[in-house]
């Protein structure tokens, strides 16, 4: 059992020293996107990877593969725009941005690999 995760119902206060894991309103971002994937049909299942570096949310088209897409949060990113990432699933970098709502949307998810 992973005893550093935690379920955090309203993150946004300042009183959280750092933050591991998605804000509530970049998983309801991410969430929103994964709903509309699964209602088309491209995605079926997803899963998330949390360290002290980034968290991730990976997508997979069928459970038994490996994630076709990650979404990234990095909590110490070397530069702004490495914020957040959209990794394939060998780990190279497909999008990066420091926005993460205009990074989903500004993302052509059919010929992201293509």
């Amino acid at each position: 059992m992973n005893r550093n995760l935690r379920l955090v119902i309203n993150n946004s206060s300042k009183n959280i020293e750092e933050k591991y894991f998605f804000e509530k309103d970049e998983l309801k971002i991410i969430l929103n996107l994964y709903a509309q994937m699964v209602s088309r049909g491209s995605w079926k299942d997803y899963g998330l990877t949390i360290s002290n570096r980034q968290v991730g949310f990976s997508v997979f088209k069928n459970a038994t593969e490996n994630a076709m897409y990650k979404i990234c949060k990095n909590f110490k990113p070397s530069s702004k725009n490495l914020k957040y990432l959209v990794t394939d699933s060998k780990g190279k970098i497909l999008k990066n941005s420091n926005d993460l709502d205009n990074m989903l949307k500004n993302t052509n998810w059919k010929k992201l690999t293509g």
